[in-house]
């Protein structure tokens, strides 16, 4: 079931993040979220959190439409995005994006991010989207499609990354090792219209970016 999650940061209403949502068969409203959906005229199926960060014009207009809302109170050992994701696993969620899950807060950006890593431990595709990135974490050799000069960094968040072999791009490897702090991976780009990147060991962060 493919899933979008939308979250409070910073959003733009690009043509990848609407077709998103025209595709999935779950939306889901991180409290303050649905505010995006509101001024896009779109519902989510929930809207779950404090509800704190929501407007009263946008809850009054959801409430009309029969939305339900899931509050939880302030003080919680959950952000309102990680129960959104459990929320959207327990109903079968099979491939997750998360958009409006960047911006200002560097602290709720990073614990977005690394909400990828349980769900790689878990086989769930999953990604972060926004104006200018697409981000995802691999554990696992990726083959991607992209188009000539597209930016892709590589960025190691485990000690190591052994055996990184790069196809397809401007920077190539061949069986390298990256270590945790290392920027070596960063700003490569695509030579055609595919990568491949195998690893033997390690976890990558795995992003797209639009100058």
């Amino acid at each position: 079931m493919e899933t979008i999650i939308v979250a409070n940061g910073e959003f733009t209403a690009t043509a990848p993040i609407l077709d998103r949502l025209d595709r999935a068969d779950l939306i889901v409203a991180a409290d303050g979220g649905a505010i995006h959906l509101y001024g896009l005229g779109r519902c989510p199926h929930v809207v779950i959190g404090d509800l704190d960060s929501i407007t009263a014009e946008a809850r009054i207009f959801f409430e009309k439409k029969k939305v339900p809302f899931m509050a939880h109170p302030p003080e919680k050992d959950q952000t309102d995005m990680e129960l959104c994701l459990d929320w959207a696993l327990a109903q079968g969620a099979s491939d997750i994006t998360f958009v409006g899950a960047t911006g200002h807060r560097l602290d709720h950006t990073l614990g977005n991010i690394f909400l990828l890593k349980h769900l790689d431990r878990i086989n769930v595709p999953a990604r972060i989207v926004d104006e200018n990135n697409e981000i995802c974490l691999s554990t696992r050799p990726l083959t991607l499609s992209g188009q000539p000069d597209e930016i892709l960094s590589l960025i190691p968040v485990s000690d190591r990354v052994t055996g990184l072999t790069l196809r397809g791009l401007a920077y190539p490897l061949e069986n390298s090792t990256l270590t945790l702090g290392s920027a070596k991976g960063v700003s490569n780009r695509f030579l055609g219209e595919e990568a491949q990147i195998h690893m033997d060991s390690g976890t990558l962060l795995v992003i797209r970016s639009r100058d």
